[in-house]
């Protein structure tokens, strides 16, 4: 009979311990979670980080909070995430700074696959390429013709990292040369390509959204792999004959080393289940150039090694070899 109760009862330790064991699974979060944002209030993966947080709170019964640390190309919130070393510590962002680094640091303090697990797929912020309406330019084809004929002659705008990235890649493969301005505020390009000192600019749609709203820029051509609900008349850049400027703006939750796959999955499986549940947030996510396009960590995983294998396609079209 001892020989018995010790038997079960070792059982029962063993299934309390267990990495399986559905209790052990459900104790995350234990305290509030936090959200770093590499970028400002305001921008698409703030506002997307702010429409799901309270949600999940309420689901999770655990504050979530959302800060922001912008600069340094997105490393400052990276080294505010990497010295947190926790679990409840998450990036919510854009991976188009992630996915050039590689080309465009020499010295990096993370490495992309190993020190930011994919958590869940939130949005895909819909790039753009548009030019003044006094144009007259009506494809993207036509535009090239138009540098072609005025080498050096025309002038652009685009954000720096991955849009600048891929613009390049766009001007080395048309043959074209049209030097680019520099702004510090990239909403100053848009308002200077509605009054027609500026010739094009690649951007999200919804820094150029102001611009097109009021007939004083005319859009391309639109970067993702298919038409956004918000521009349906809007060739792709496959579509539009230039497919060296197809660019999923991809905005998702990057988890820690520390947090374990089994919760990953968990998150992102709320998230999904909370966008499906709420339409307001995809209306909302419209209303700011963005897709929701929600997933979970495998998901995510796929879309991000798609986009690393665009950037290393640019990078050999433009000749450039990782840093490190």
């Amino acid at each position: 009979m001892a020989r018995i109760v010790l038997t079960a009862l070792a059982l029962v330790v063993a299934f309390a311990f267990s990495p399986t064991n559905s209790s052990a699974q459900t104790a995350w979060p234990q305290r509030a979670v936090k959200f770093i944002i590499p970028f400002g209030p305001g921008s698409g993966a703030d506002i997307g980080a702010r429409l799901i947080s309270d949600k999940l709170a309420q689901r999770w019964g655990k504050p979530v909070v959302v800060e922001n640390r912008p600069g340094a190309d997105g490393l400052t919130a990276i080294s505010a995430f990497l010295g947190a070393n926790d679990d409840h510590v998450m990036i919510f962002a854009g991976t188009g700074s992630f996915t050039v680094h590689p080309y465009t640091r020499e010295k990096l303090p993370y490495d992309l696959q190993r020190d930011l697990l994919p958590v869940a797929r939130f949005s895909s912020t819909v790039m753009a390429l548009a030019v003044p309406a006094e144009m007259k330019i009506n494809s993207a084809k036509e535009f090239v013709e138009r540098a072609r004929a005025e080498p050096g002659k025309l002038n652009s705008a685009v954000p720096q990292g991955i849009s600048e990235f891929f613009f390049d890649g766009f001007l080395k493969v048309e043959r074209i040369s049209v030097p680019k301005v520099p702004y510090r505020d990239i909403v100053q390009g848009s308002n200077d390509l509605a009054e027609g000192r500026l010739n094009v600019m690649y951007a999200s749609f919804a820094t150029l959204l102001a611009a097109t709203q009021g007939g004083k820029a005319k859009v391309l051509l639109q970067g993702g792999a298919s038409r956004a609900p918000m521009l349906p008349d809007i060739p792709t850049a496959a579509e539009a004959g230039v497919p060296s400027l197809e660019l999923e703006g991809l905005v998702g939750l990057f988890g820690s080393k520390t947090l374990p796959l089994d919760i990953r999955k968990r998150i992102g499986a709320d998230i999904v289940e909370i966008v499906k549940a709420n339409p307001d947030i995809a209306e909302k996510l419209a209303a700011t150039g963005q897709v929701a396009t929600p997933g979970g960590p495998e998901e995510f995983a796929a879309s991000v090694n798609k986009q690393i294998e665009q950037v290393e396609a640019a990078a050999k079209v433009l000749g450039l070899k990782k840093l490190n």
